[in-house]
């Protein structure tokens, strides 16, 4: 076919046209050997031949236009009536084809298109048999819509057999004509204007229909086909959208509209969810089957609206407290999905979410009876919430950020006690004798306690119980692993900076120095004329670095206070000008002793070891000469007695028997011990925290503000000059790292007044002014 136009245009060249028709490639050849025969070469003397048209055009025999539409007419209404036609469909074709060259075409159009009408008006009388009262149960619905179906589908193909033989009509006149509807478009026009536009057939169409999605949406098994058939009829006819798409969303929103109500009261919201997510599926499958894709959009928009978008609030008032404490991770992720679908369901699905955590951490936090559990609880509890987040909630940001905020509100509603707790916490992880956790999992450990740590705003309550917790497991000796601390203390200076932690690095450069000056000590006893048979190991402690000991002074025996003063002699003298204070509260030794069994070792603390050393000088021993010749503070000896005798390891037995120690108690050295270890340790005691130590750890932090609140006061004051209360009271709160009441504020500004940093304006008592 590309190389027609090419070839007709040659001919055309060489020959010109005959008749209107192309001359055959053998003529024109003919013709020019014919030119060129008498001349034997090119002369000017050739002769041409020139084929000329017909001076008239042929004429058609009388009554051929008469007689051929009787024979397209006939063949018309043998397709209309579905017999078989008489005549050859190549010979109708030709027939139409010559009837159009002859300017016949605007006359045959209007005749077909009369015999097309009459027969589409003859078909509206099969309808009028049918009752039109649709009987919601009857099967009279479905056989008119059947009926409807079949008149629809012999509709098309009797169409498309009678555009088959007028097909050059519809290519020729009917292309040039823009006003005139194709013979399809014709057939279409003349059926929906005579069939789908009567007002009976089409109202007892679309109830049909309509009634027929009812009943599948109730469950039943309706005929599909003749759904998608009819629906795609009316999309043809484009009376899709006023007479069908308006009434049926008009009942599907009626429809769910009643069935939310109804089942939001009867059923729970996980079956509720289910239910939605299974109608949103079928009525997205209706879609694709047999409805319009125009459809789609404001049909689901309508199940959304009216199953979900009506009950937001009521859903998660309802079930979402329970998916959440059960962990329902499969309902929580459907819950996400449909509430994300609705506008405005994120927002209230985050306000809900938010109110859980907040309610959940507080329960947690606020309780002092939970307080044992409590950062173990706050641990799990945030790898839940997480969990969710990351499986459920598909890590969207907004959820996240907003369950940090909520984190951050509940673990301040108890101020310094959270804190407080978490650096007892890391101890506890830090400490030798924990076997929980590998080198990995207590990394992972401390990274999540790292995590609940950013949260709490009081961070100098957690320093300071940190703080005291590491002296202790770096003096006694009860650091599980030195890469542990280290590692620790590295995050705690990403997060804090390094002035949080530059006391902390200056405690572990004390041990390290403190080894060094140890095996300088020894080489020196060395070189001592009595070396003595104690072996005695001292760490150097820098004031500032390390927490506030309270010095207690302990009657040791001469060989201690002899050993005390050689190392004295020997740190001075490399070191002049230092003052040296023993801190007897953290000593600790290693005691033999000898039992009927054998011999055994104990790891002891120093107020332990003067009580044991007093059974070398007797058997027993009441609690007041105890007390005398050791020189121990009451409660600090009660604890170590209680220790020594009614612990697991009991070294000593006690007269009479009982937990607590009482004035006038008797203790006797328990020759009779026994225990499966050589080595034993009893002086964990060191390590338990007492209720004196927690009270006066607290009062330094609460001391320690104050000086810093002052300091800001001042440091503001003298960049600032003047400055109103309320603003000064805003800055603060800016520069300040922990939480603090506008009420101290106000103390401390009364406080740094009276000692003349600032004073009042005389006509403004809520102006202040720096005092130089």
């Amino acid at each position: 076919m590309a190389d027609e136009p090419q070839k007709k245009s040659h001919l055309s060249a060489l020959v010109g046209h005959t008749n209107g028709l192309t001359k055959p490639a053998s003529l024109a050849a003919t013709a020019t050997r014919a030119g060129g025969g008498g001349g034997g070469g090119a002369t000017a003397s050739s002769k041409k031949l020139v084929i000329k048209n017909f001076r008239e055009r042929p004429k058609l025999p009388d009554n051929y236009t008469h007689d051929t539409w009787q024979k397209l007419h006939e063949a018309v209404g043998a397709i209309q009536s579905s017999i078989s036609i008489k005549y050859n469909l190549e010979e109708l074709y030709q027939a139409v084809e010559n009837l159009c060259s002859y300017k016949v075409s605007a006359t045959l159009y209007k005749q077909l298109r009369q015999v097309c009408e009459e027969h589409v008006k003859a078909q509206i009388l099969q309808f009028r048999e049918y009752p039109f009262v649709v009987h919601r149960n009857s099967l009279d619905s479905l056989l008119f819509l059947k009926k409807i179906n079949k008149c629809w589908q012999d509709h098309c193909r009797q169409m498309i057999m009678i555009r088959s033989i007028f097909l050059f009509l519809d290519r020729t006149y009917v292309l040039q004509n823009s006003m005139l509807p194709s013979i399809w478009d014709m057939g279409l026009e003349l059926f929906r204007n005579h069939i789908i536009s009567d007002k009976q057939v089409q109202t007892k169409t679309i109830d049909g229909i309509l009634l027929l999605i009812e009943r599948e949406r109730n469950g039943e098994a309706v005929d599909r086909s003749l759904l998608r058939s009819l629906l795609s009829m009316l999309s043809d006819l484009q009376v899709y959208k006023e007479s069908f798409e308006q009434r049926f969303l008009e009942e599907t929103n009626c429809l769910y509209a009643a069935e939310g109500q109804r089942l939001m009261q009867e059923r729970e919201v996980p079956e509720y969810l289910h239910h939605v997510n299974k109608r949103l599926e079928e009525e997205g499958d209706r879609v694709i089957t047999y409805l319009d894709h125009s459809t789609q959009k404001p049909l689901i928009a309508c199940v959304e609206k009216q199953l979900l978008g009506e009950h937001l609030s009521a859903i998660l008032q309802k079930g979402l407290d329970n998916l959440l404490d059960e962990n329902r991770i499969s309902d929580l992720t459907q819950t996400y999905q449909l509430f994300s679908r609705v506008k405005g369901g994120q927002q209230i699905l985050l306000q809900h979410w938010s109110e859980y955590i907040k309610n959940f951490g507080t329960t947690i936090v606020v309780n002092p009876e939970k307080d044992k559990d409590m950062v173990q609880e706050l641990l799990d509890f945030k790898d839940k919430v997480d969990h969710i987040i990351e499986v459920c909630f598909q890590k969207n940001e907004k959820f996240i950020n907003l369950m940090k905020e909520s984190f951050e509100t509940f673990i301040n509603k108890r101020p310094n006690k959270p804190a407080e707790l978490i650096a007892k916490y890391v101890d506890s992880k830090l400490r030798a004798g924990n076997k929980e956790a590998t080198d990995e999992e207590l990394e992972r450990i401390l990274d999540k306690i790292m995590i609940i740590f950013r949260f709490i705003h009081g961070k100098d309550v957690f320093e300071a119980f940190y703080k005291k917790d590491l002296a202790k497991r770096l003096l006694v000796g009860k650091s599980a692993s030195v890469d542990a601390e280290k590692s620790m203390l590295s995050k705690l200076k990403h997060e804090c900076g390094a002035a949080f932690t530059s006391k902390l690095e200056g405690m572990f450069k004390d041990m390290e120095l403190s080894k060094d000056v140890m095996v300088q000590f020894k080489q020196y006893m060395q070189n001592q004329s009595d070396p003595g048979n104690i072996d005695l190991t001292v760490n150097i402690l820098t004031m500032g670095y390390w927490p506030t000991y309270t010095p207690m002074e302990v009657h040791l025996n001469s060989e201690m206070i002899k050993l005390q003063e050689v190392f004295k002699t020997f740190y001075l003298g490399k070191h002049s000008g230092r003052k040296l204070q023993w801190q007897t509260t953290l000593g600790h030794a290693v005691l033999k002793a000898e039992f009927k069994e054998g011999k055994k070792e104990f790891q002891v603390s120093l107020f332990q070891t003067l009580v044991l050393l007093m059974f070398n000088e007797g058997d027993e021993f009441s609690f007041e000469e105890i007390k005398m010749a050791t020189g121990v503070e009451d409660s600090e000896l009660r604890r170590t007695l209680q220790s020594l005798a009614c612990g697991k390891a009991r070294v000593l037995i006690k007269n009479p028997k009982g937990k607590d120690v009482e004035d006038g108690d008797k203790f006797i050295f328990n020759g009779d011990f026994k225990h499966k270890l050589f080595r034993i340790k009893i002086n964990q005691i060191q390590m338990k925290e007492t209720v004196e130590e927690q009270v006066s750890t607290t009062e330094r932090v609460f001391q320690d503000r104050q000086y810093q609140i002052d300091a800001a006061i001042v440091r503001i004051m003298k960049m600032r000059k003047t400055l109103g209360h309320n603003l000064l009271v805003s800055e603060l709160y800016n520069q300040l790292k922990f939480p603090v009441k506008p009420g101290d504020l106000k103390k401390r500004i009364e406080s740094l007044i009276d000692r003349d940093y600032m004073e009042r304006d005389k006509d403004n008592p809520n102006q202040y002014h720096y005092v130089a």
